[in-house]
């Protein structure tokens, strides 16, 4: 880490869905908020085992906001689509939703997305420019 603390987005590393995901996060993250590190990393691993997050029934999304909080599915997509500022606020409204519905939707789409986005056989490799933005 440097010297600030920023918030870690888990991702599954071969899914094409969420590596789009991850790309689409880095575009907007205008104020270098998050680093990124895959389910499947050594690093990735620690730091599930370290909240006690069982990845073989929450293999989607996890933020973590060190020494605050962490979420998961839809609660975590809110999270960061709100840090985003300026319209992306308005994700908001979403927060009224309970999440037995907002998560049922997101399982939804976890269970099918690699049906319906396809899967890497390894986890993406970052170009040179963006490998600071991904934890070792």
């Amino acid at each position: 880490m440097t010297g600030k603390e920023h918030s870690i987005i888990l991702f599954d590393g071969v899914c094409n869905l969420c590596n789009s995901a991850v790309q689409f996060i880095i575009k907007r993250d205008k104020k270098d908020r998050y680093r990124f590190s895959a389910l499947q990393s050594e690093q990735g691993k620690k730091l599930t085992s370290e909240r006690n997050i069982d990845t073989q029934k929450i293999d989607s999304i996890i933020l973590i906001e060190p020494g605050k909080a962490y979420y998961i599915k839809a609660a975590a997509a809110l999270q960061i689509g709100k840090s985003f500022g300026g319209g992306w606020r308005a994700l908001s409204i979403f927060e009224w939703v309970p999440p037995v519905i907002s998560n049922w939707i997101y399982d939804l789409v976890a269970r099918n997305r690699y049906r319906w986005f396809g899967r890497k056989e390894q986890c993406m490799i970052p170009t040179e420019e963006l490998k600071a933005k991904f934890l070792e």
